[in-house]
């Protein structure tokens, strides 16, 4: 598993027994984890798991049934419009306009994100998901990877505090997936709290400093998980 920084104090990323069902199907049962600032957790599990389900509770996306999120001090259902200023999330759609070039989506979130002389941040942005030098090209040219890394680049713009990543190796070739592991371990080294899901184990040991794992909407020991593979 990667080496964290130690981090040690309050979580910035606290979940009490949160449940969720839609309908009769029950999604998740009484799940309970914490991701501290500067540290990276990993949560794996099977297609329907309850993954992406959780991560759009913490995005403020869904309420839950039952159970509280809370974010730094600050409980979800109080958190209202500023969650988008606290939280970057990177779901299964990647959300940036392909009739747009790569500044152009930027520029516009900047904007959402009410960001002041936003250029030096989205060159830097741009730099780092390694997109500088297709920056003028519309979206609809870039492939798979180049796409996933804008979306990347979409949610840490605002520089916020706690990164939700859902599957986002998915699909990626290696350049995209050595771009995101740097993200990764930059994003721990600034005090970032990352909540990342993935159904490769191995990249999860190389990028988390801990591991959940979602089986049958529960949350068990990622390690324990991992030994009985």
């Amino acid at each position: 598993m990667a080496s964290g920084n130690g981090s040690t104090g309050e979580p910035i990323v606290r979940v009490e027994k949160v449940a969720q069902r839609y309908g009769r199907k029950v999604v998740l049962r009484s799940v309970s984890l914490e991701v501290k600032a500067g540290e990276v957790a990993a949560l794996l599990g099977a297609n329907g798991a309850g993954k992406t389900t959780l991560l759009r509770i913490l995005s403020g996306l869904d309420a839950p049934e039952r159970g509280q999120v809370w974010l730094g001090n600050v409980p979800l259902t109080n958190a209202g419009h500023e969650i988008r200023r606290y939280v970057g999330l990177v779901s299964h759609r990647p959300l940036v306009y392909e009739s747009l070039n790569g500044l152009e989506n930027l520029h516009f979130f900047a904007q959402m994100y009410d960001l002041v002389e936003p250029e030096a941040r989205i060159e830097a942005v741009l730099t780092a998901m390694d997109l500088w030098h297709r920056r003028y090209d519309p979206v609809r040219t870039y492939s798979r990877g180049m796409i996933q890394r804008l979306a990347i680049g979409r949610a840490i713009l605002h520089d916020p505090p706690v990164l939700l990543l859902d599957e986002p190796d998915t699909g990626l070739d290696q350049e995209s997936v050595a771009v995101l592991t740097d993200l990764i371990a930059q994003l721990r080294e600034g005090g970032r709290a990352v909540l990342v899901t993935t159904h490769n184990w191995d990249r999860a040991e190389r990028w988390a400093d801990k591991i959940f794992y979602l089986a049958d909407g529960s949350i068990e020991d990622g390690a324990e998980a991992l030994r009985q593979r």
